[in-house]
């Protein structure tokens, strides 16, 4: 009676665990049967396909990483703010890799992969408010942060940085402080 207790968003939580021990593109329906010990055919009544067990993946993976961010942004503005965003994006991939892959799933389009993506969105304009920008630059202050802090995030975790002085976590809060000095310059 292995199937008792199986919904969709047991498999996605699931999945999100075996993301993170086999990467995130190695999660598939299949590979879930097995982690599960039933068919594959059994899992189809809860997922339309390894697609949409992605996104449901993907949509675990930030709806959680947004809970850390709004926890460790409260009660903080500018510099401290951005340092806490950025800390737990970092802290978040570094120990659920697989996880941290998952937010990077571009075919997930449901409502609520939309909803928790909208709220990183709104968690990042809030750490801007602190900087006092307007549009289009707080647009591009979005843009510059998302791409500076996965970019950052995603070379550590591919090991780009473990060959050379000084180590990654001595570069981390002098990039952040430098994003920092940026916004609080940008005009």
């Amino acid at each position: 009676m292995a199937r008792v207790g199986l919904s969709g968003a047991r498999l996605a939580q699931a999945g999100a665990e075996l993301a993170d021990e086999v990467g995130f593109e190695q999660v598939t329906v299949s590979a879930l049967a097995r982690h599960f010990g039933v068919q594959v055919a059994s899992l189809y009544s809860h997922v339309r396909s390894s697609d949409d067990l992605k996104a449901r993946i993907a949509t675990v993976t930030l709806t959680e990483l947004a809970d850390q961010a709004a926890a460790a942004l409260a009660g903080r503005a500018g510099r401290d703010a951005l340092h806490a965003l950025a800390d737990v994006y970092r802290d978040y991939a570094r120990a659920h890799p697989g996880r941290y892959a998952a937010t990077r799933h571009t075919a997930a389009a449901s409502e609520p992969y939309v909803a928790a993506g909208r709220r990183h969105s709104e968690l990042v304009r809030a750490v801007l408010r602190g900087y006092d920008l307007g549009e289009p630059a707080q647009t591009d202050a979005v843009r510059l942060l998302g791409s500076t802090i996965h970019g950052y995030i995603t070379l550590e975790l591919a090991g780009s940085f473990a060959h050379s002085e000084p180590s990654a976590g001595d570069s981390w809060p002098r990039i952040i402080d430098a994003l920092d000095t940026l916004l609080r310059s940008w005009s």
